[in-house]
């Protein structure tokens, strides 16, 4: 389908729903500028500093955590952009590229999660929709359940504090609101594809609509796609070199050759759940790790030496993940049409990204440490939820530390467990393990402290 009326659909872009249009014109900032400031000075996003990546938070300052993490998806988000409006001028002004506009939705795009991490994600979710702990409503909250993607918008259009009440949420321009939807529809549990993963919520199906107004069907937008490939190359580059460093990722068994077959056939089984999986996924995998272990051969202090953080050590592995990031930085071009995927990636590349990502599940995910800890927060999270819903149902606020009682006050018409999770989900992980001990009896903490500011 061939753009038409490209310049109304930009104008488009930069509208708001609701900030007076005449303060503009006193900002020397651009349009999409603001909006990339606004998310960086939210405190949404200062809570990312203390939220798990994949480690928990403070546990090793060698770890990346999640606002950490966010920094480095901006960046090649960025980067993405930039390079794609050098190389194809023609089809990123077709699509609108702005890298204002991708370096927000990157700075946006983990807003959601809550503490500790994925984990504590599918606990919320569960527990948002059991009936047994929500009173039984078969409401839109425990339909919707609970999804980072979903609360990430929730805060962006809702909750995040910056005008009055009647101008809720950071007031983002549509382009960057359509740019943050990683996956844009409502949870639909009829279909497989769609109750996994989505967007947005029920409450927030107007907002929704609005910033995908001049979407076309369930594709993303370009700048969405950017985002989304930028959060996977941070993801397989950047968290692989953090447990390189602490030797938790063995290069020497990923690169013998009695061990490849293994790994590719533990990479395929992710692979398959997708319903795109390719018929030659075991020779594209395969492949990929092939080049991968020919870039590692150039890095040898990387590959075969146990990491004690000497000079050439720390200089190989700087320049093993520069190197990568820049392959797949490259890897990537621009449709000249809308009405279908706006990127495409280089399959090569694509694939080594999979097998990378799949290195973080096997050697790091499945610690069994791991899983204890996190087994431990899962309580954690349930029993804060069960507090804020039956106290914020009986409207017994004195609990409550200030800065939660708003959620409840601003957005009354909003279901009581949807209410509960957005205080569970504000937190950071030391407020959490704070204000849980103090809840529950087991830490009295000081009257002074409000744990949560």
């Amino acid at each position: 389908m061939v753009v038409e009326g490209v310049s109304s659909l930009h104008a488009a872009r930069a509208e708001r729903c609701y900030s007076d249009k005449s303060a503009a014109g006193k900002d020397q900032r651009r349009d999409f500028e603001r909006d990339r400031d606004r998310v960086l000075y939210s405190s949404a996003f200062h809570r990312l500093a203390g939220v798990t990546q994949i480690v928990r938070a403070g546990e090793l300052d060698i770890f990346h955590t999640r606002q950490q993490h966010t920094y480095k998806v901006a960046q090649i988000g960025r980067r993405l952009a930039q390079h794609r409006i050098r190389e194809q001028e023609a089809q990123a002004a077709v699509h609108g590229v702005d890298p204002e506009v991708v370096e927000a939705a990157c700075l946006a795009h983990d807003l959601g999660h809550p503490p500790f991490g994925h984990a504590a994600e599918t606990e919320l979710d569960r527990i948002v929709r059991d009936p047994e702990i929500v009173g039984g409503h078969n409401d839109d909250a425990a339909a919707d359940g609970y999804e980072g993607n979903a609360q990430t918008f929730r805060i962006l259009t809702k909750l995040a504090v910056r005008y009055s009440k009647d101008s809720p949420g950071l007031d983002l321009t549509r382009a960057t609101l359509a740019a943050t939807l990683k996956y844009p529809w409502l949870r639909n549990h009829d279909d497989d594809h769609k109750k996994s993963k989505w967007s947005a919520y029920t409450s927030e199906e107007r907002e929704f609509r609005w910033a995908r107004e001049h979407c076309h069907g369930s594709f993303k937008s370009a700048e969405a796609e950017l985002m989304d490939w930028a959060d996977d190359i941070a993801y397989s580059v950047h968290d692989l070199e953090d447990f390189h460093r602490v030797g938790i990722i063995p290069w020497s068994e990923i690169v013998a050759p009695e061990t490849r077959d293994g790994i590719v056939q533990a990479a395929l089984t992710a692979w398959k759940k997708d319903p795109n999986y390719p018929a030659d996924g075991t020779r594209r995998l395969s492949a990929a790790l092939e080049r991968i272990t020919r870039k590692l051969t150039l890095f040898p202090a990387v590959s075969t030496e146990v990491y004690n953080g000497s000079r050439e050590q720390r200089r190989q592995v700087r320049n093993f993940t520069s190197l990568l990031i820049g392959n797949y930085v490259r890897a990537i071009s621009l449709s000249g049409e809308v009405g279908g995927p706006a990127v495409t990636i280089e399959p090569d590349a694509a694939d080594e990204v999979r097998v990378l990502k799949h290195f973080a599940r096997h050697y790091v995910i499945g610690l069994p440490a791991l899983h204890a800890q996190q087994y431990g927060q899962k309580k954690i999270i349930r029993d804060l939820f069960e507090i804020f819903l039956k106290e914020g149902k009986n409207a017994n606020f004195k609990l409550f530390p200030t800065r939660l009682r708003y959620i409840w006050e601003d957005n009354h018409a909003d279901k009581p467990a949807r209410l509960a999770a957005d205080c569970v989900a504000s937190l950071s992980e030391n407020e959490a393990y704070q204000l849980h001990g103090r809840l529950m009896g087991t830490e009295s903490g000081l009257i002074l402290d409000p744990i949560v500011r």
